[in-house]
């Protein structure tokens, strides 16, 4: 995995580092373990970033040391590996970090949590910075475009997932 584009392999586990953009968006699925496992389900096997309109290609569903490559919008391909998986009772999700060909340097996080109420989050964390010459050139229009992207996320995940 020393392919990675950027040195802080699972950063987005804990703080994130330094010299990145920072983002980080939630939403409220629901309640109950049904739902919870309807997003844990829905995001393992790539089908809220499908719905959320990019082409995934992928073998199987989502696990450490896979290498997963997304096609955005105008030919934009975006190559990343998940670094982590977690897979714990009250949290599932993963992270991928960045390879050579993608845009941006970095890592995302998708993760789906149920609280001891029974809430059920889906949370989006990522750091990022330019990892090409045509990224640097977009400037602030990148960092708008991944919001939108994430906002396509979580409305996906809303609609696959809701109670």
């Amino acid at each position: 995995m020393d392919d990675l584009t950027y040195p802080e392999r699972g950063a987005t586990a804990g703080r994130l580092p330094e010299g990145y953009h920072h983002l980080e968006l939630q939403v409220r699925l629901g309640a109950g373990r049904e739902v919870f496992e309807r997003a844990a389900a829905a995001l393992m096997s790539w089908r809220v970033h499908r719905a959320a309109g990019l082409t995934v290609i992928a073998d199987g569903d989502a696990r450490p040391g896979q290498r997963v490559v997304s096609r955005l919008a105008l030919g934009i391909t975006a190559p990343c590996r998940v670094v982590y998986v977690t897979d714990e009772p009250g949290s599932r999700g993963f992270a991928y970090g960045t390879l050579p060909g993608h845009p941006e340097s970095g890592e995302e996080s998708f993760m789906v949590t149920i609280g001891q109420e029974g809430q059920v989050l889906f949370t989006v964390r990522a750091f990022t910075r330019p990892g090409t010459l045509l990224a640097r050139v977009a400037g602030p229009a990148g960092r708008v475009a991944q919001r939108l992207v994430v906002g396509r996320y979580l409305r996906a995940m809303r609609r696959l997932a809701g109670d």
